[in-house]
């Protein structure tokens, strides 16, 4: 017969059971956790890290300084200084509150499908950034089944602070726009124009001076029209969009700048342009804004007007010699060209040009090269960007970097 239990063993056996039991309940109520203690915990987690990054936001530009005040210090500041030193400074430079915006490149690109975009380049992070594609009642037309070897005309025009669209054709070859489009950069939104006096146009002659589009002659349909081949008219980009118009400006001589898109470049009070570019023969004009009359072209001037020509914000008139990439400047009080920089690899061909800040973005290499000039150095230091991947510029501008707020 079994010996029975004694009164210590049965002690010892109660409370092993009780410790087994308590074991087994306390694992049982961290299972049976609700998952909401834990979602609880999670979002305490996230307000505390939105609470940090909300202090960070708030936390002064300069300290014992409003922000107002700080931005005007900071605006004397290098660009490339702002964008190293913090976060905080480097929103700021992109903000539509920054007194001082930095620059950028705009591009009209193409690509393999001959399909159109429009891109911004910022010399501070070295990227691409597409703009918002333009309001468009139908695609612009680059390339045409009758015309296999030439692109048709788009033409765009900065005027600052502003990149507008001017004219294109369609397919019917037909004017593709009844109004010119304006972007504005800050925020990044583009805006419809005053419709086209007299018609809209497949190309024309135009330029622009301090916020004031310049329109000269072109061709609307594909019928010649002598008045809108002499015309000239102004339109003011700085007013109120309400009060926007064209303003009728004395007529040209004749319809001899109706036959090409062609650039007007500002110079020493005057709208100077050519017909054709190149070492052909070619006829000039010169518009004199202040007494609204056409005036014949230097010699000079004409004669050395032998590729794509752009001027900066002091006047100067830069030209590429297409044909042996020497890029010259034009000197009004000798009516003569002197030679900046000679740079046959990268220059020759080039197509398009735009200066700021005294710097010189020349569309190269059949669009495939962005070449940067520093006129400001002796004998002018070049390097090279290159377009996004896949595409093609057809034209460039030099403008405000697009703004991306503060927050």
């Amino acid at each position: 017969m079994a010996a029975s239990a004694t009164p210590a063993t049965k002690r010892a056996k109660l409370i092993s059971n009780r410790k087994d039991h308590h074991h087994s309940s306390s694992m049982n109520h961290h299972r049976n956790q609700p998952e909401q203690s834990i979602q609880e915990d999670h979002e305490q987690q996230c307000q505390s890290k939105d609470c940090e990054k909300k202090k960070k936001q708030h936390e002064p530009l300069l300290p014992g300084l409003p922000d107002d005040i700080a931005r005007q210090c900071l605006s004397h500041l290098p660009p490339s200084l702002l964008f190293t030193v913090c976060h905080r400074w480097r929103r700021v430079l992109y903000s539509p509150s920054f007194p001082s915006p930095t620059l950028s490149v705009c591009s009209l690109l193409t690509d393999s499908d001959s399909s159109l975009s429009f891109a911004s380049y910022d010399p501070l992070t070295a990227k691409w950034d597409p703009l918002p594609p333009p309001p468009l009642s139908s695609p612009l037309l680059l390339k045409h089944p009758s015309f296999v070897s030439r692109l048709l005309p788009v033409q765009t025009l900065s005027s600052s602070p502003h990149l507008l669209l001017l004219s294109a054709s369609t397919l019917s070859l037909e004017p593709a726009l009844p109004c010119p489009l304006i972007f504005h950069s800050s925020p990044p939104r583009w805006q419809v124009g005053p419709a086209f006096p007299l018609s809209p146009r497949r190309w024309c002659a135009t330029g622009s001076i301090n916020g004031s589009v310049y329109l000269f002659s072109g061709v609307g349909s594909s019928k010649y029209n002598a008045s809108l081949a002499k015309s000239a008219f102004k339109w003011d980009t700085t007013k109120n969009s309400s009060h926007w118009k064209w303003d009728p400006l004395a007529p040209l001589k004749d319809g001899t700048f109706c036959r090409e898109a062609v650039e007007a470049v500002y110079s020493n009070g005057r709208l100077c342009m050519v017909n054709l570019r190149g070492r052909c023969a070619k006829n000039g004009t010169v518009y004199n804004v202040r007494m609204d009359q056409w005036e014949d072209m230097p010699s000079g001037l004409l004669s050395g007007w032998t590729g794509p020509a752009c001027a900066d914000e002091r006047g100067d008139i830069y030209v590429v010699d297409e044909a042996v990439g020497t890029l010259r400047v034009y000197q009004w009080g000798r009516d003569t060209w002197r030679t900046v920089v000679r740079d046959e690899d990268r220059l020759r061909g080039a197509t398009q040009m735009a200066a700021r800040g005294g710097k010189l973005c020349v569309v190269a290499a059949g669009g495939e090269a962005l070449v940067v000039v520093d006129v400001r150095v002796k004998g002018g230091r070049i390097w090279t960007v290159e377009p996004p991947r896949g595409k093609k510029m057809l034209n460039v501008h030099v403008l405000p970097r697009m703004s991306r707020g503060e927050s």
